[in-house]
């Protein structure tokens, strides 16, 4: 069976057509096959120092990990240091007057200590002419269970709005002649106020 030259040409046609297609369907096939084998190679780190996808991912969660560990450690450690940065004794005032009428230099004070809750003591001491007498109360919650005189109820006050970050405002000692109380920046303030007025010796005292 014989075909003619026409009907020759074009199966000679379709198949270079096929044909065609076919490589270029070939080629197309190759350029994804070089592409999945690039992504896989990097997943897989086939290189000699290469480190592979899943390893990299794994390292960075055990590194995730730790680093978690280690922010609950550091914050259960901030929370033990708050404690005891509020039980520290840390707000502290000083007040310096004469406390007799015939003396004169400010150098009897009271001192207030104490922590965030208010609670520490007061220490006064008391100069005379021969001898100086000097008083520890405690203090809970700004408050004693000893007698506190006006310069350790002013003290007091003092190192609690310290404590609060409010600026303290001098206050007047009740039944005292006129006189200037200035606050300094260490928060230590003279009194010229001289009343002869002493702390009450509900907490015992020493004599110098």
């Amino acid at each position: 069976m014989s075909l003619d030259p026409s009907a020759t040409s074009i199966v000679a046609v379709a198949a270079a057509g096929a044909a065609l297609i076919g490589l270029i369907l070939g080629v197309v096939a190759q350029v994804r096959l070089r592409r999945l084998r690039k992504s896989y190679s990097l997943l897989q780190g086939e290189g000699k120092d290469d480190v592979s996808f899943v390893e990299a991912a794994g390292r960075t969660t055990k590194q995730v990990e730790g680093l978690r560990a280690d922010v609950e450690a550091l914050t259960a450690g901030l929370e033990e240091v708050r404690v005891d940065v509020t039980d520290a004794i840390r707000h502290v005032a000083v007040v310096r007057y004469d406390a007799f009428g015939d003396m004169g230099g400010r150098l009897s004070f009271s001192a207030a200590l104490l922590d965030d809750a208010g609670d520490g003591l007061v220490l006064t001491s008391i100069n005379g002419r021969s001898e100086t007498r000097t008083y520890a109360k405690g203090v809970k919650n700004g408050s004693s269970e000893a007698q506190l005189s006006p310069e350790e109820e002013q003290v007091v006050s003092w190192a609690r709005r310290r404590g609060s970050g409010a600026p303290p405002q001098p206050r007047a000692r009740p039944n005292d002649a006129p006189g200037v109380t200035r606050v300094r920046p260490a928060l230590v303030a003279e009194s010229d106020a001289g009343s002869g007025a002493r702390p009450s010796s509900g907490s015992g005292a020493t004599s110098a």
